[in-house]
């Protein structure tokens, strides 16, 4: 087998391993990726903004806003006007939203950061400069991401 048929049966087994993960978390929990990884960073931020969460999680405001939105719908957040500057929305979970954030799976992530950061400081930037490497020649060095694992849309393909 040729090196880049290798590198491309790597790179479906990853695409395969967030994919099946996605799936247990949507089925275990009823949140996507990105869902889960907006109530956890609210649950860790005291009372933030809709932007101090774009900003935290490296989405734009729009697919925040979105997201928001769908937790919303649900009862998982309570978005609160601020007292004393009306233009400021604070967010909090909803006791449905802490109860479904307890019981949800940790996000794929978690268990990747660790072994990572268990690697040697060369060999993690071996690995980075390898990952940028291939976004690059994917063309999607531009694309709206956060340091969340799944597949499939980001924003419009929440629910």
């Amino acid at each position: 087998m040729e090196k880049q048929e290798q590198l491309l049966i790597s790179l479906r087994r990853v695409i395969r391993a967030i994919s099946i993960h996605s799936r247990q978390l949507n089925k275990e929990s009823g949140l996507t990726g990105p869902q889960l990884l907006v109530m956890r960073k609210i649950a860790q931020l005291d009372a933030p903004l809709a932007k101090q969460i774009a900003q935290e999680i490296t989405l734009s405001a729009a697919t925040v806003t979105t997201i928001l939105d769908r937790l919303e719908s649900r009862d998982f957040i309570i978005r609160t006007r601020s007292k004393t500057d009306k233009r400021k929305v604070h967010l909090s979970l909803s006791e449905a939203g802490k109860a479904v954030l307890s019981s949800s799976p940790p996000p794929l992530q978690e268990h990747f950061i660790k072994r990572y950061q268990n690697l040697e400081e060369w060999e993690q930037s071996q690995l980075l400069s390898a990952v940028e490497r291939i976004a690059s020649m994917m063309d999607a060095t531009e694309l709206d991401a956060a340091p969340v694992l799944l597949v499939g849309k980001i924003q419009g393909d929440e629910s």
